[in-house]
């Protein structure tokens, strides 16, 4: 079994985080979920609030085999302004670690220096960005090298199941994709 690390920072967006938390647990992966500062709730970018399993301080990167940052401008702002989420990051690509970002959550990446050149995210984040690389509408879900990422909200869905697949494997995603209708993946 796979374990992932899912961050959580106040204004993260909610769907993708819940939907990442989710569909990673039906596809047989050990999903954290660890919250930035003293807090076990956080608060999403629309009031929904979810309770973490551990603060990111308590965090060993040699524990996971991934870590997925879901977007929302301001938890992805406080996920690339924390010192231990961006630690993480570097730890995990140095070793060759899978790491996902959805939505505006890129921006954390290349902040932390691991962003590979073709990568997709929300649009406009791409400005902020500013790699050449940025695949746009071509596909929901963009993988190269150790990092994935999809595009947002409406992607979250097809963004995990492809974590499942690489995490888990073709069968364990084609069961999930089943069980969930997702036939638009």
């Amino acid at each position: 079994m796979a374990d992932v690390l899912v961050p959580l920072a106040k204004g993260f967006e909610e769907i993708e985080a819940v939907t990442i938390i989710d569909v990673l647990r039906r596809g047989g992966v050990d999903v954290t979920v660890a919250s930035i500062g003293d807090h076990a709730h956080v608060e999403g970018a629309n009031g929904i609030v979810l309770v973490s399993d551990s603060d990111m301080k308590n965090v060993d990167s040699d524990v996971f085999d991934m870590v997925v940052l879901p977007g929302g401008w301001g938890g992805t702002h406080a996920l690339a302004d924390d010192e231990h989420v961006q630690k993480i990051l570097k730890e995990m690509d140095a070793k060759g670690k899978l790491i996902g970002a959805i939505c505006a959550a890129p921006f954390a990446l290349n902040k932390a220096g691991v962003l590979k050149p073709n990568f997709t995210c929300y649009p406009s984040v791409e400005e902020q960005i500013d790699l050449d690389g940025y695949q746009g509408d071509k596909a929901k879900v963009v993988e190269e090298g150790n990092v994935i990422t999809s595009r947002g909200p409406g992607t979250a869905m097809c963004f995990a199941l492809e974590i499942v697949k690489k995490l888990e494997g073709e069968e364990a995603y084609n069961q999930v994709k089943s069980g969930l209708l997702a036939d638009f993946c």
